[in-house]
């Protein structure tokens, strides 16, 4: 299998996403969309990720690439490819699909349980996680569903968490994918996001639990391998 990631920002790549994929033995290739290259032909992937960022899928004015990556996602989902979203990746999806971006009732910054509806307990993808667990986020907007999606998580902070859409694009508004590595750099560089808020922890917080990065692994893992194992939507069942 060939999986494509579309990165907006060095320091939010594939995280866990990358040694699953080697280990399954995947190819991988990146769009770097920061230094503008190019995406590929649609003939040349199987899966693609859209990776997380701290610009709106609102920003179009400001980052022209923004309406020409949105078709390109437009078209792996009616080319029927397994295609999954994290926060921003989730909006994208959001929004292609139909549904709206809005800014959030608060930001919503560290390790927070989400819970899964009834719905995802008869998804093949969702179905072997537990009903209540605690992931990373890093977001001040959400998207409404999109027609056709099932619901598949909520938190308490923000009610649309995650989506199926068919039965093989996934978005996901937190970050399962999320590592130590990461979460360092996303502390580093987003000190102005860090409010006093019901649903922001500190720098600290965040980091100071090793075994959280370990189990959100795990998390990822398992939906990878469910989503690998469902029969792929056809293009014309995909819209």
């Amino acid at each position: 299998m060939r999986l494509h990631a579309l990165q907006h920002v060095p320091q939010e790549g594939l995280g866990s996403i990358q040694p699953w994929a080697v280990e399954r033995g995947h190819t991988i290739t990146v769009t770097r969309q920061w230094v503008g290259d190019a995406v590929p032909a649609p003939d040349s992937f199987d899966w693609l990720v859209v990776l997380g960022g701290p610009m709106s899928v609102n920003d179009e004015a400001k980052l022209p690439w923004l309406e020409a990556e949105k078709r390109f996602v437009r078209a792996a989902v009616d080319a029927g490819k397994r295609v999954v979203g994290i926060c921003l990746g989730a909006q994208i999806l959001a929004e292609v699909l139909g549904g709206r971006v809005v800014p959030a009732r608060a930001r919503e910054i560290g390790w927070f349980p989400v819970t899964m509806t009834v719905e995802s307990r008869h998804s093949r993808v969702f179905g072997t996680l537990p009903a209540r667990w605690e992931v990373f986020h890093w977001h001040a907007e959400t998207f409404e569903l999109p027609p056709g999606a099932i619901r598949l998580a909520g938190s308490e902070a923000c009610e649309n968490q995650a989506f199926l859409h068919g039965a093989n694009v996934l978005a996901l508004q937190f970050h399962p994918e999320i590592t130590r590595a990461i979460a360092e750099e996303l502390v580093r560089g987003g000190a102005d996001d860090l409010l006093d808020g019901p649903w922001i922890q500190s720098g600290a917080e965040m980091l100071g639990d090793e075994p959280r990065f370990a189990k959100s692994r795990e998390w990822m893992r398992r939906i990878l391998d469910s989503l690998s194992a469902v029969e792929r939507t056809a293009p014309s069942e995909a819209r």
